[in-house]
């Protein structure tokens, strides 16, 4: 018996991208799909390239009829997903790609969000490093029935940092990240500033100083790493692509410390991981190598003279940076082999 699917928000980018890749799931099949403005319109309407999935209809966001489901996906505006997840019933897999459930903290929730705090969830990277490296966050969702999945550019940064991190050959504070960023990471409601005669021909930062949601939740990653103080100056900026993330993360190296040992503790992390890969010395990952995969590339180098550790990373902010996290994890939270359904090669040109 197929394992049956819901998915919530399915007219939106991120619904959009889950639906692709659980269609070419082996274990899955996708029975309901939800949406708010665009409910009772068939999913053909809004996502014309998903043909196998055509003769669905997309429904209202009700938890009544998401329950019916063995495995929902939430993939709804953020401050959306608390109201509906309270009304599921505890045997059902939920996994939510909305920010709802990824803080620990209610206080940076409140600070950075607002509105009611619904509680933490098991977090949706499996990837991650644990305490100095000891453990990996994948033994967590293991049997798990709540999962959150990460942020985009968390993931971006996340992991190209924590292996320092966890290794102590970096500094945890005076971290720097900036991130050049697709338009779909916005999500597809229209907007004047996303309009193709603004975008196009140029580049533009926004959330800067320290204000851009995801910055807690960095931090949150980076202590569970390992990080004592950790501190980050995180900067995107908005670049005329569809989709893709590359971030140029940069740390001060900690005394003592030689690109050898720094090498060294990147290697040790991911050795043995699918999805995430360190690339051969003095390559470095461009974002469109990433597009339609579920991998994350690294490049890595140390530059002497500023005495800091160079990581840039590259992710499809669709795929490995949500839908493709969410099924990874759902996978784990199963019991089925963590890569099932999950494309590493991407699309070029």
């Amino acid at each position: 018996m197929p394992i049956s699917v819901a998915v919530a928000g399915a007219s939106g980018y991120a619904g959009g991208e889950l639906l692709r890749l659980l269609a070419a799931h082996p274990e899955f099949e996708v029975n309901v799909v939800t949406a708010h403005q665009n409910a009772g319109q068939p999913l053909s309407a809004v996502h014309p390239h998903l043909r196998s999935l055509r003769d669905l209809v997309l429904q209202p966001t009700d938890p009544a009829i998401l329950a019916e489901a063995d495995v929902v996906f939430l993939a709804l505006p953020h401050g959306a997903s608390g109201a509906v997840t309270a009304r599921l019933p505890e045997d059902v897999l939920v996994i939510d790609c909305g920010a709802d459930h990824r803080l620990t903290d209610p206080a940076a929730w409140d600070a950075f969000y607002g509105g009611d705090y619904h509680g933490a969830w098991n977090y949706g990277l499996p990837e991650l490093l644990l305490d100095g490296g000891a453990t990996k966050q994948r033994e967590n969702l293991v049997g798990a029935t709540r999962i959150a999945v990460p942020g985009c550019n968390v993931t971006a940064i996340t992991l190209g940092l924590a292996p320092g991190i966890a290794a102590g050959v970096i500094e945890p504070n005076d971290l720097v990240a900036v991130l050049a960023v697709g338009t779909s990471g916005a999500g597809k409601s229209l907007r004047a500033d996303l309009l193709f005669s603004e975008q196009s021909g140029s580049a533009g930062a926004y959330a800067v100083g320290g204000v851009h949601r995801h910055t807690p939740e960095i931090v949150q990653n980076l202590q569970a790493a390992g990080g004592a103080g950790v501190t980050i100056s995180f900067t995107p900026v908005l670049i005329p692509m569809s989709r893709g993330i590359l971030a140029t993360s940069t740390a001060r190296l900690a005394p003592g410390v030689s690109a050898t040992d720094v090498r060294e503790a990147w290697e040790a992390a991911y050795a043995g991981e699918t999805f995430v890969q360190l690339l051969p010395e003095g390559s470095f990952p461009r974002s469109g190598d990433t597009t339609g995969a579920n991998t994350a590339l690294i490049g890595l180098t140390v530059d002497e003279n500023a005495g800091r550790v160079v990581v840039v990373s590259a992710i499809d902010n669709l795929v490995k940076g949500t839908a493709g996290a969410a099924i990874q994890s759902a996978n784990l939270a199963l019991g089925l082999p963590e890569a099932t359904g999950l494309p590493q090669n991407g699309v070029a040109p």
